[in-house]
């Protein structure tokens, strides 16, 4: 994922750049000055925090754990962006999907800008003490970096509700008498949490593809008479009467909720054939029985069945298969909800479906979205599938300050209908242009946030 976010930046700013349209009032060597700084601005962080925890273990052993929180830009509002704690956490990764969040949150008009924040651990590895006391001391750490009008983290791979709750009382703690609940957001409601924030970036990530797939092409039925020679405009229609076979990569928070949201949708004639996590593939070409198997990992910590024998004792009908060999089944369409980088260049060629959701940051890299696309792939990318968290993390800080609390079909109804609007926005221009769906929406944030820095005389 390494200097992904810097080339669409730049690619975004170059398209622009050519358009006379856009910031028409910058001319010649003024207009050059000015798209260079923006340029520098976007590619580059305002601060890179870095810290190792200093943890003590419950076997006496002290160790010393490297923890980041990175703050990207600033120019909608507070920093936002979640928490990760996994191995592969690194610097580079972390500057990425910070970056990745101020354009996300500039593409839905929310007012936040971006941060990401990581710890470098697998918490399987740790006890509930010793998680515990990671998330104090990452508080502890960054403590002056993080508050309800700087920066506002939530959860993101490896942390929860528990995690922040941990964390938001630690702030409470450091800081007396300040405001406190919008300081972190993905909290139990019972500590000032949202209704719907734990399905929200799944059923996010669903409404994007049925909201392509059935709203949009329902309301402008005469695109595929105009647009004939694109490409996306083609496999779009082509799948949107038929019977659909799914395969869910990733059974989390993500994509549990965007599998059952497929299961039991009346609008298009899903399947839901395959589901992987962290173990195994399980595979029925009748269909999954996606209830049960939510159930049954909500029982495991998070694990689907991965025996013949822990099926047959669930009467859930499936044959498991190796775990990576999900992203190659011959399914329409394929949900990316598990890590980045999961579709590259190596496998990309084995890959048969034709439309691929990313409920992940990041799960197909450059070289493998330029090959898919040039395919014909439909890619609804990260950027404008997966912004359901945030969405609803906005809706919580919002609950938070005014300290009222919306009812969950209200949460929804909101969150649906920011993204309606940002589709709305975005697809009539996908459409009627032969470039992917995912340049299109870097190029609309990226215009939203250079006219804004231009306004603001940030450029000189």
């Amino acid at each position: 994922m390494k200097n992904k976010m810097v080339t669409v930046i730049q690619q975004s700013l170059s398209e622009l750049m050519e358009s006379e349209q856009f910031l028409p009032g910058l001319k010649d060597e003024t207009r050059d000055r000015a798209f260079q700084s923006l340029v520098s601005i976007l590619t580059t962080p305002n601060r890179v925090n870095k810290s190792f925890l200093r943890i003590s273990l419950d076997n006496g052993k002290v160790v010393r754990i490297p923890a980041f929180r990175v703050q990207h830009n600033n120019t909608l509002g507070p920093y936002k962006g979640g928490i990760r704690f996994h191995e592969s956490v690194n610097e580079d990764e972390v500057v990425n999907l910070a970056k990745l969040m101020t354009l996300k949150n500039a593409l839905h008009d929310v007012p936040f800008g971006g941060g990401k924040g990581g710890v470098v651990i697998n918490p399987r590895e740790y006890s509930v003490k010793e998680l515990n006391l990671i998330c104090k001391k990452y508080v502890h750490y960054f403590s002056d970096t993080l508050g309800t009008e700087k920066d506002i983290p939530a959860p993101d791979i490896g942390t929860s509700e528990r995690e922040m709750d941990w964390m938001m009382a630690e702030f409470k703690s450091i800081h007396p008498g300040e405001t406190y609940r919008g300081s972190f957001t993905g909290k139990s409601v019972m500590n000032g949490g949202s209704l719907g924030r734990r399905e929200a970036t799944g059923k996010g990530v669903y409404y994007a593809y049925r909201y392509l797939l059935h709203d949009f092409i329902e309301e402008n039925k005469n695109l595929l008479d105009n647009n004939k020679s694109n490409p996306f405009v083609k496999t779009a229609f082509e799948h949107r009467k038929r019977p659909l076979t799914i395969a869910v990569q990733g059974f989390g928070n993500v994509g549990s909720v965007a599998a059952l949201e497929a299961h039991k949708c009346v609008y298009l004639q899903n399947k839901v054939v395959a589901v992987s996590d962290r173990n195994v593939t399980l595979y029925n070409s009748e269909g999954l029985d996606i209830p049960a198997l939510i159930n049954y990992s909500n029982q495991h910590e998070g694990d689907l069945p991965t025996t013949e024998k822990e099926l047959e004792a669930e009467d859930i009908k499936a044959t498991v298969q190796d775990r990576d060999g999900l992203l190659e089944l011959d399914v329409d369409v394929l949900f990316l909800a598990a890590l980045e980088d999961q579709i590259h260049q190596d496998n990309c060629k084995n890959i048969k479906a034709r439309i691929i959701v990313e409920g992940a940051n990041a799960p197909v890299t450059q070289d493998a979205d330029k090959y898919l696309s040039n395919q014909g792939v439909l890619i609804i990318p990260d950027i404008l599938a997966n912004a359901g968290g945030v969405i609803v993390s906005y809706l919580e800080w919002i609950q938070g300050r005014e300290t009222q609390f919306y009812k969950e079909e209200q949460v929804f109804k909101l969150l649906y209908d920011k993204m309606s609007a940002t589709f709305k926005s975005v697809l009539p221009e996908f459409f009627n242009d032969p470039l992917p769906l995912r340049q299109n929406c870097y190029i609309h944030a990226v215009k939203k946030l250079s006219t804004i820095l231009y306004r603001q005389g940030k450029l000189y």
